[in-house]
């Protein structure tokens, strides 16, 4: 069944297109001549022609569409007629096989609806494949996030895939599936990062650390620690030592050069064996220490320089993997502490008998080199990845994509449970699917080979002459076609061929019996028992009045194959035919307002040159015709003016489309009844549009029913009171349905 159509790009319909949506079992189309509806016919035809256009079925499985149009007339009757094949009836246990395997069918296609709604929902995008999808889409922003986290410093690693989400996540879940890198820190990754995807980085020079051999051994010297005096061997040496004046006596010694024989210090003069002798107290021994803390002295202030100015120079310099502050702040401590050594040295030279302890800083030079050390040990690092820059660039994106899954590995994992069980139902699904499809070809084989051991086209022949002849068309008849015996033929009476000789009228009347057949046939030897859509596209064209009523009648028997549950699953009608529409539309069950839940109307206009589809809850084509009949069955009709009523509608249905002769009418009539007969076509011979259009008589209630019950009458005695029982929405068996004359209309009301 066609849910809905979508008709756009193509004759008179723009590009942005009409549709008819909520399609039913019936659906009604009105428009007039070159307003689109043929457009929609052949679409339902042949979609695949019409690429800009679609279709929608129900639950996505398209039946066979057989559709009555221009087309179909000309591509059937050019010459010979395919023959309509139909099942036979003789053989009953047969008949009953492909009754079993029609239900078979239906069954099988019913569950293999179920299982695709289950695996893939009624739109294609729900049940399983929809959990899937929903699976997909939940992990693919939880990918992207991770990538949008990282992506300013793993940029190298994320390249041809930070422009798609999708294919970022396909290659996460590579990763996931199967890496096996070593797992890194995220700021070491951020650091060889910057190294390894940086683009033409020059090595990294290493630095040399000062050197501290020079301080250390200062800093350990035992002349700072000793008490130098001089000689004990002098008669003053006592005097001297218990005093600890010595530092004092050798200053005032090199003082009384410039004063003597006076004494520098009390002014008085000194004798020259005291002078002498204190000069001996300060002998080789003890100048040579003094020599020695001096060079000492000098050693160490000249180590210290040195090793600061090379300290201070790689800090200029701005080593790259260099801590720059904490290296400053170790420069300066040293400074101190060799500040202080320095100054322990002056004391030394200045009082030589003092014992003085220098600061050991082997442990602040050891910090040094280590900060040194390790700067160089990332440099070396740096050095040896540029020379080996594209395979350390592969091991570090496989170490990048490793921290990635890691730090996602909860709902990777997660991922990974939940589509592995949807895969294996999709799988499972899927199989049956297929195991169902199977079964439902091999035993669609099997109808088919019963089918064409049992069909014919003869009495699709034997039953269109039947209708043929019934309908009061004589002069030629459907026959097989000579030697072909699937084919038909158009003969004369005399066995000529009249297919050049048809009426456009006779052409389209046969045509539509034969697409009547067809409908419960085929045009192959099987084929006859499948579901399908039907669509009338102006089946009327070219026809009298009489056969209008006919073709509509036929219809609506198609109507009720489909309202029976049978392979007609759904029927479309096209008209321009405002007396056909309403013929073939007309339903006393359907109320005045509401259409029946099983139809649709629709009105195909033109606006601008340009197609337009309108739908409407009941039926939008009224006539002044229906609503006469409506007075007649209004229980509360009005006296006064029921008589003109009637006599409205016998004039639109006999004089104006019947053209019957009134006498004939009414001599089945006999008294007062004729009289009552006469009167009402006295008033029609006299016309319509004269004085008696404003005629109304009084009446009581009995004459009113004398006037209602011989208008009744007169369509039974006429052979037409099909169409008044249709009328006046009254059901009664055996009508037959061929005297059924359409309502029409002298005027639209819509």
């Amino acid at each position: 069944m066609i849910n809905s159509i979508n008709i756009a790009g193509e004759a008179s319909y723009s590009a942005g297109g009409q549709s008819l949506a909520d399609l039913r079992l019936l659906n009604f189309v009105y428009g007039s001549n070159g307003s689109g509806k043929t457009t929609i016919s052949r679409l339902i035809h042949d979609p695949a022609s019409y690429p800009s256009c679609s279709l929608a079925w129900a639950s996505g499985r398209p039946l066979e569409c057989l559709v009555y149009n221009v087309d179909f007339v000309e591509r059937n009757f050019a010459s010979s007629i395919p023959g309509i094949f139909t099942l036979g009836e003789e053989n009953v246990e047969t008949l009953a096989r492909i009754d079993e395997l029609k239900a078979e069918l239906s069954e099988i296609s019913a569950t293999i609806i179920n299982r695709r709604n289950t695996l893939q929902g009624d739109d294609g995008a729900g049940g399983k494949v929809g959990e899937l999808a929903s699976l997909r889409a939940d992990i693919q922003r939880e990918c992207w996030s991770a990538k949008g986290r990282h992506d300013e410093h793993f940029k190298g690693a994320f390249t041809g895939l930070r422009n798609s989400a999708s294919n970022f996540c396909d290659r996460m879940l590579e990763e996931w599936a199967s890496n096996t890198a070593d797992l890194h820190t995220l700021d070491d990754l951020k650091a060889r990062a910057a190294v390894v995807f940086a683009a033409e980085l020059p090595p990294v020079p290493l630095l040399r650390a000062p050197d501290t051999i020079d301080l250390v051994a200062g800093e350990a010297s035992e002349i700072v620690a000793k008490k130098v005096v001089g000689s004990g061997d002098v008669d003053i040496a006592g005097l001297i030592d218990r005093l600890g004046s010595s530092d004092w006596v050798k200053v005032g010694l090199t003082l009384h050069q410039q004063s003597q024989p006076l004494c520098p210090f009390c002014q008085q003069e000194i004798d020259g064996a005291l002078a002498i002798r204190i000069r001996g107290y300060f002998d080789e021994s003890y100048e040579r220490d003094i020599a020695q803390i001096d060079l000492a002295a000098r050693s160490y202030e000249t180590a210290a320089d040195r090793y600061l100015e090379g300290l201070e120079a790689i800090y200029v310099a701005s080593p790259r993997y260099l801590d720059a502050e904490a290296f400053r702040s170790l420069i300066d401590r040293v400074q101190t502490r060799l500040q202080v050594n320095r100054q322990s040295f002056a004391r030394k030279r200045s009082e030589p008998s003092a014992v003085v302890a220098l600061e050991n800083n082997g442990a602040v030079f050891t910090e040094i080199a280590e900060a040194i050390a390790a700067a160089n040990a990332e440099a070396e690092r740096h050095n040896t990845m540029i020379a080996d820059l594209g395979n350390q660039r592969q091991i570090l994106i496989d170490e990048i994509w490793k921290f990635l899954v890691e730090e996602s590995r909860g709902v990777l994992d997660a991922y990974g449970r939940d589509k592995a069980a949807r895969d294996a139902a999709v799988t499972a699904l899927s199989n049956q699917i297929a195991q169902l499809r199977s079964q439902h070809a091999d035993a669609e084989r099997t109808l088919r080979e019963l089918e064409r051991g049992i069909t014919s086209v003869q009495p699709t022949v034997t039953e269109i002459n039947a209708l043929l002849h019934s309908f009061g068309f004589r002069g030629f008849r459907l026959g097989t076609a000579g030697e072909h015996a699937n084919l038909y033929d158009i003969q004369r009476l005399d066995g000529s061929n009249a297919a050049r000789t048809l009426s456009e009228g006779e052409k389209t009347f046969i045509a539509f019996l034969y697409f009547y057949h067809l409908i419960r046939g085929s045009q192959t030897t099987s084929g006859m028992t499948d579901d399908r859509v039907v669509v009338f596209d102006d089946p009327v064209s070219s026809l009298d009045s009489d056969v209008l009523f006919i073709v509509s009648s036929l219809i609506k028997r198609i109507f009720d194959l489909a309202r029976s549950g049978q392979r007609i699953k759904q029927v479309f009608v096209l008209t321009h035919n405002i007396y056909f529409h309403k013929e073939v539309s007309f339903d006393p069950k359907r109320s005045a307002t509401e259409c029946r839940r099983d139809e649709t109307f629709w009105i195909v206009k033109k606006k601008d040159d340009v197609s337009v589809v309108e739908g409407h809850a009941s039926n939008p084509i009224k006539t002044s015709y229906e609503l006469l009949w409506v007075d007649v069955k209004d229980e509360n009709r009005s006296r006064l003016t029921i008589q003109n009523t009637l006599r409205r509608i016998l004039e639109n249905y006999f004089k104006i489309l019947g053209n019957l002769d009134k006498d004939d009418i009414c001599d089945k009539f006999a008294g007062r009844e004729k009289v009552i007969c006469n009167s009402l076509f006295s008033w029609i011979n006299d016309g319509s549009h004269n004085a008696h259009d404003d005629l109304y008589l009084a009446a009581d209630e009995g004459a009113v029913e004398a006037y209602l019950d011989v208008f009744r009458r007169i369509f039974d005695e006429t052979g037409h009171g099909a169409h008044y029982r249709m009328m006046m929405g009254v059901v009664a068996e055996n009508d037959d349905s061929r005297s059924i004359r359409p309502s029409v209309a002298t005027e639209e009301v819509a």
